[in-house]
């Protein structure tokens, strides 16, 4: 494809993707295709010449777009949003066109500056103690996801407790870690991989609130403790998956200091409030944590794939993840004065993801972000009253952001058979999760476009849907 031809074809999609926003509320937000139906549409072998572009492109909106979820619709308000902006989407197409393999300092030393940059830029506009500057003991760094973010402060716990030997001596079987039982599954799978073992990962009760239990965490510790078990790691969740929960990190971070355990503070989604003055109470205790992250690409118009991972101490965290074979050294790395960021991470390869997040936050201001996420915040607290107004239904859990978590009162058939008609309609789209072990749906303000236009339809929809159920 020549400079010509790219041009050509570029403009193209670049207009196909600007006219698929602006008709993307007339789509079903969940995709309404039949398993294989898809794939059925599509040749079953590759082709043995090359195709027309035009070609291409006409079997994306035949074919391709039938079978797509709109997680960018603003009527989608399932899991939590895997939102997308538009200089997040041009910066990661600038990205894709420098094929930027910035495994090493030396092997691009602009996508390592501008990342540790943007993650700096961060610290203070989300109020994070100092110690996860670059310029100080820790730093930050950019992951794929939330969950390779945990798996990085497992390991490092892991060998941190150790002294660095549990790869020589084989000495995980005594190492007990520690979350809540409404932490994201991530952690289990952290666990598992790092060796330590799901039957050593001890899932702490919560209390009404759905937030971990500092006394109940404090009494497991002394437990296993007792019975010659090592503690190592605690993972603290700041917004919890199915209903926001926050747990105290303040109190869980003096039980970690008094044990010299690891904390893990996770605040996936709900990390991004913080960014308004107001709603950086999320972030007491923050302070005693040995690392933390929360994803641009969930609420901060950044898209997926984007974690921001932070570490009080970086060297903590390189010495378990550097391996140095021959063809990697080079002058830049031994100087010792630039960062690898190959060191704190699980692959080598890293793509150009601070170029997104270097966009967004230069195209909307740490003004326009906060105004996004209040307002999100904002139409969120309006659904919650509005439902507490109708008798039918209850709210299941504190509402502290943008998630509301709701319920009709006659049951879990009524609540399964109202998500099904809701998800069905193609208006919007709810996921569910189980609280004091009743289904709860679950609605979340966080998509870039949505108003409160939109959650008003909602409200109406689920109303009316209401209506019908007997």
């Amino acid at each position: 494809m020549s400079p010509d031809d790219f041009r050509r074809h570029g403009h193209e999609v670049i207009d196909w993707i600007a006219d698929y926003y602006s008709r993307i509320e007339s789509f079903p937000v969940l995709s309404q295709v039949k398993p294989g139906e898809v794939r059925s549409s599509l040749s079953p072998h590759a082709p043995v010449q090359g195709e027309p572009f035009a070609a291409m492109l006409k079997d994306v909106e035949e074919k391709i777009l039938p079978g797509i979820t709109h997680w960018q619709s603003p009527k989608f308000y399932a899991f939590f949003p895997g939102n997308a902006s538009g200089p997040g989407i041009l910066g990661d197409l600038l990205s894709s066109g420098l094929g930027v393999q910035g495994m090493l300092w030396a092997t691009s030393p602009a996508c390592t500056e501008l990342e540790t940059l943007v993650l700096d830029w961060l610290v203070p506009a989300l109020r994070l103690p100092e110690k996860f500057l670059s310029t100080n003991t820790g730093g930050g760094v950019i992951q794929d996801t939330a969950s390779s973010a945990t798996l990085c402060a497992t390991l490092a716990a892991r060998e941190r407790t150790t002294n660095f030997a549990s790869n020589r001596e084989g000495c995980r079987g005594k190492l007990v870690a520690y979350t809540s039982s409404q932490a994201h599954s991530s952690v289990e799978k952290a666990i598992q991989i790092a060796g330590i073992g799901r039957e050593n990962l001890r899932l702490i009760e919560v209390d009404e609130k759905f937030a971990m239990k500092s006394a109940a965490l404090a009494a497991a510790i002394d437990k296993d403790k007792q019975a010659g078990l090592t503690p190592f790691f605690v993972c603290a969740t700041v917004g919890t998956t199915s209903s926001n929960a926050i747990d105290p990190v303040l109190q869980i971070g003096e039980i970690c200091r008094r044990e010299n355990m690891w904390l893990h503070v996770d605040a996936a989604m709900s990390g991004t409030a913080a960014m308004c003055p107001e709603f950086r109470h999320i972030h007491n205790g923050v302070e005693l944590a040995d690392s933390y992250c929360f994803n641009p690409h969930k609420w901060m118009f950044t898209n997926f794939d984007c974690d921001c991972f932070y570490v009080a101490d970086r060297k903590a965290l390189i010495q378990t993840l550097s391996v140095l074979p021959e063809y990697l050294k080079n002058k830049a790395t031994e100087s010792g004065a630039v960062i690898d960021y190959r060191d704190w991470q699980i692959p080598l390869g890293r793509r150009f993801r601070s170029l997104k997040l270097w966009f967004v936050l230069r195209y909307y201001g740490i003004e326009g972000l906060q105004f996004h996420i209040r307002e999100h915040v904002r139409i969120a607290q309006q659904f919650a009253e509005w439902v507490c107004g109708d008798e039918r239904f209850e709210i299941a859990a504190p509402a502290p952001l943008n998630l509301v978590c709701f319920r009709l009162r006659a049951g879990d058939w009524a609540n399964q058979k109202l998500m099904d008609a809701l998800n069905r309609s193609g208006e919007l789209y709810l996921t569910h999760t189980k609280l004091d072990s009743k289904l709860t749906l679950r609605l979340c303000v966080g998509q870039t476009n949505t108003t409160a236009r939109h959650v008003e339809n909602a409200w109406k929809r689920i109303k009316a849907e209401a209506d019908h159920i007997r």
